[in-house]
């Protein structure tokens, strides 16, 4: 689902890297066939990962509602797409046309056999500013998949680059700490990894603080930390727009 890393070197770490995480992604139940894929973000209630669906559903139905509002044609741009749902849900808004990427070949696979839309894009590919000739995206998301990117505020710079000059990157699911909670979350997610069996994964996991946007224009859209949201809506995760 989201798998790319601009802090990869070689095709070597590359390759590790997308061996361990799919391993990791058929142990933790997180690969789906092709009609749980075609659902997504509706699942079962009494799949594993029902709960964590119902968030990305209210993330993704979020995202949909504000874009429903700009203007039309509209050239969409998902990073770390992962299986495809996402991509193709944003493909369903009147006037879209959307590219999606990932490193992951096994999952754009699956994305493609399963999404049939003329104005949707899948391409196994790692994100490179250069890799779009001739395309100004409007909207650039980061769906759960910002977390394997470091250094933050490199990477965004690099979208912003392949941006339309009114351009807008929306980061979705994706936790963002304060300085004094980034130890434990890395021992966390170390623990988490090496009790899986997969102590690797943790060098590719980086854990963000909103400071690193410093210097960009953005906004936060969501904001987990507000009380009414703690206390009704009970979403973890910010949702932050970066404008060109």
């Amino acid at each position: 689902m989201f798998e790319t890393n601009n802090s990869f070197v070689g095709h070597e770490s590359r390759a590790a890297f997308k061996q361990l995480y799919l391993q990791l992604r058929q142990q933790e139940q997180r690969l789906y066939s092709d009609d749980e894929l075609r659902e997504l973000p509706d699942i079962h209630s009494g799949h594993i990962h029902y709960h964590e669906w119902k968030i990305r559903r209210q993330s993704s139905l979020r995202l949909a509602k504000y874009l429903m509002r700009k203007k039309s044609p509209i050239q969409i741009l998902e990073i770390g797409c992962g299986n495809g749902w996402l991509a193709a849900r944003l493909a369903g808004i009147e006037g879209s046309t959307v590219t999606a990427i990932d490193i992951n070949g096994e999952e754009i696979r699956q994305a493609k056999r399963v999404f049939h839309k003329t104005n949707l894009d899948f391409r196994e590919m790692d994100f490179d500013p250069e890799g779009f000739p001739g395309t100004a995206f409007d909207i650039v998301v980061f769906a759960a998949s910002l977390q394997y990117f470091s250094p933050l505020k490199s990477i965004l710079d690099n979208v912003l680059k392949c941006m339309a000059d009114d351009g807008e990157i929306h980061i979705l699911d994706t936790h963002f700490y304060k300085a004094s909670e980034l130890a434990d979350a890395a021992n966390r997610s170390c623990n988490y990894y090496t009790g899986r069996g997969y102590p690797a994964m943790a060098e590719y996991y980086f854990h963000h603080q909103i400071q690193e946007l410093d210097g960009l224009n953005y906004k936060i859209m969501y904001n987990p930390q507000n009380l009414l949201n703690r206390l009704f809506v009970r979403n973890p995760f910010y949702w932050i727009c970066v404008y060109q």
